[in-house]
């Protein structure tokens, strides 16, 4: 009884101390279909992404029942980076559900506006303001609306005494005249003003996970397919790991545990039950704190990020070659910044087919033994197996005539009219194939067996292609795995080095797009697709993480489309809607929702792009 009604007695408290109008809420997810086009079509950077914004402390004075309840000490800001935009993961500060809803377009409308860094976050988001306001005046009205109804909610400054007072007079004066140069008061109130939520705040972007020169790589076996992504961009920081085996609390005062987003040094054992609230934990935390050398209860591999030995790495061949990578913080493209070394898997050996790929290869090669070259007979040729009657007789009479012709083209041949079109597959082979997708295969597993399907079919047509495979470790050492080149024929020698791929490491996608755009452009054919297989987005332990990655890749794709080449890209990625049609246009790209249907329809997908082209 005691539990039940302490329960409701929270529960109650906390709606009464709520300050929002949850019945006119609107939520991120119902905006997010559209929230990315509107924000490209008002000249955002197609290459940021929306996400939803983890919460803040925001240290404002509160009411006394919200200290009473514990609640109102966060709020959801709209925070803006090189690669994202987060938004509120819900919007109830108005009474009115249209108001609630105009909030988050106009916080999109807001960040697509430059303001020079540096700035006070007052003057930065004035200056944004007047920019946006400027460059769509249609906003204006919207604008005024919402800053009305945000003041009736504000502190009145009469109410606020010394530095405080002046601090909320000069946020009413921005939001009302944002064009009009203010000075944030001198001096420290007793708490920070009231959040504004008509204002996006700048930040860093985070540094990559994958910047670290070590990690372990973890990951659980069994898919979870009813489990929610976590979708919302949180706040982290990077701590040391604390290496002690065993942890004792002594003396522990109660007092002494301010927030949680403190880092206690007290390991737990491996056999603790997992904590089932582990998204409501992270939910209540400010900062996530990120540290190396974490356990996992299920599963756990190890990775070593550094290059590995020479006994056990695949096969260079020859010094590498240079390709360019492209800047679009100086919209340049650096020449020779990125070395491609070629590499052969190491002990591949020759060997048939496996035996789980049989049947399937044998109906694919059914189907597309239809699209072998049709022998046509071929008129007036210099030489043939039979004589061309038509031509002779104008030979015969052109003689007669006192006309002294030449002797060409005299017979008919048959022969074989062959499509003149080059393939290059290109395969990602990046640490994270190595990933399970069922409870039998690995991505790398789907991977392979879509290359060995996909090879069976095109040696039937006798369509020219070339199989490769790509990871990279920083910009010096873009790894290009030769499976099977143009010059080579698809035989037990090929299928072995493809049978023979492993994981890799990173996806340095642009680099390795440049030099198969170099061999395919060097085969003499009216077409030539690059088909890129993926199941992920651009990444590597330095900057290319993020938005330099994605723009890297763009332009890599528009240089190929540039020297004749269709590229395409076949992805397993969930997200892949959020950056391939930036990446490849939305006619460029398809992504498969089962990557275990993979084998049987990349093949397929090939027919259809060829038929397209």
């Amino acid at each position: 009884m005691e539990e039940w009604i302490g329960g409701w007695w929270d529960k109650a408290i906390r709606h009464v101390a709520y300050n929002g109008f949850p019945a006119e809420r609107v939520v991120l997810e119902e905006v997010l279909p559209v929230a990315p086009m509107y924000f490209r079509a008002l000249g955002g950077a197609p290459a940021m992404s929306v996400k939803a914004s983890s919460q803040r402390a925001h240290g404002a004075a509160r009411h006394w029942l919200a200290k009473l309840a514990g609640t109102g000490e966060h709020t959801h800001p709209c925070l803006i980076d090189d690669t994202t935009v987060q938004l509120p993961p819900h919007i109830d500060y108005f009474p009115h559900r249209p108001l609630n809803q105009d909030l988050y377009f106009w916080l999109l409308a807001l960040a697509t506006v430059e303001v020079p860094a540096g700035q006070h976050w007052l003057t930065h988001n004035r200056l944004a303001t007047v920019a946006t306001l400027a460059r769509f005046p249609g906003l204006r009205q919207r604008y005024q609306a919402l800053v009305q109804a945000h003041l009736s909610q504000r502190p009145a400054p009469d109410t606020l005494q010394g530095t405080a007072a002046a601090q909320e007079f000069v946020i009413r004066q921005a939001l009302l005249q944002p064009d009009l140069a203010l000075v944030w008061p001198e001096g420290k109130a007793r708490h920070n003003p009231a959040p504004v939520p008509l204002w996006c705040f700048p930040t860093e972007a985070s540094q990559p996970a994958a910047a670290r020169q070590h990690q372990d790589v973890q990951h659980d076996p069994t898919p979870k397919d009813d489990e929610e992504q976590d979708k919302q961009r949180r706040h982290a920081q990077q701590v040391n790991p604390d290496n002690r085996k065993d942890g004792m609390l002594l003396q522990f005062r109660a007092e002494s545990l301010f927030t949680w987003d403190e880092y206690i040094k007290v390991n737990r054992h491996e056999d603790d039950d997992e904590n089932d609230d582990a998204r409501k934990a992270a939910d209540d935390m400010q900062t996530l704190s990120i540290t190396e050398g974490g356990h996992t209860l299920k599963t756990r591999l190890k990775f070593d990020l550094d290059l590995p030995s020479p006994d056990v790495d695949d096969t260079p061949v020859g010094p590498g070659l240079r390709v360019p990578e492209w800047d679009y913080k100086l919209q340049q493209l650096k020449q020779d910044h990125c070395r491609i070394q070629p590499m052969l898997p190491k002990d591949a050996v020759a060997q048939p087919l496996p035996e789980h790929l049989k049947a399937c290869a044998r109906q694919l090669r059914r189907q597309f033994e239809v699209l072998q070259p049709v022998m046509q007979r071929m008129y007036a040729q210099p030489q043939g197996d039979e004589i061309d009657l038509d031509a002779y007789s104008r030979y015969q009479s052109d003689l007669k005539s006192g006309i002294t012709p030449q002797a060409q083209g005299l017979y008919t041949d048959r022969q074989g009219v062959q499509r003149d079109l080059a393939c290059l597959l290109l395969a990602d082979l990046s640490l994270s194939t190595d990933t399970w997708v069922n409870n039998d295969q690995r991505v790398i597993d789907v991977i392979r067996d879509s290359l060995l399907l996909f090879a069976e079919a095109l040696s039937v047509t006798r369509d020219r292609f070339a199989l490769y495979g790509f990871s990279s470790i920083k910009r010096d050492n873009v790894r290009l795995s030769l499976l099977k080149d143009f010059a080579d024929r698809w035989d037990a020698q090929a299928l072995g080095r493809v049978v023979a791929i492993k994981p890799g490491f990173y996806t340095r996608m642009g680099a390795a797009i440049r030099q198969s755009t170099r061999i395919l452009t060097g085969q003499k054919a009216e077409k030539q697709v690059l088909l890129l297989l993926t199941d992920g987005k651009p990444n590597d332990l330095d900057h290319y993480e993020g938005r330099f990655g994605i723009e890297d890749t763009r332009q890599a794709v528009l240089e190929a489309r540039a020297a004749g080449c269709i590229p395409f890209c076949v992805t397993i990625d969930p997200d892949g809607h959020d950056y391939l049609p930036y990446l490849f246009g939305q006619d460029g790209f398809i992504k498969i929702e089962h990557a275990a249907s993979l084998p049987m329809l990349l093949p397929k997908l090939y027919l259809k792009l060829r038929n397209r082209h």
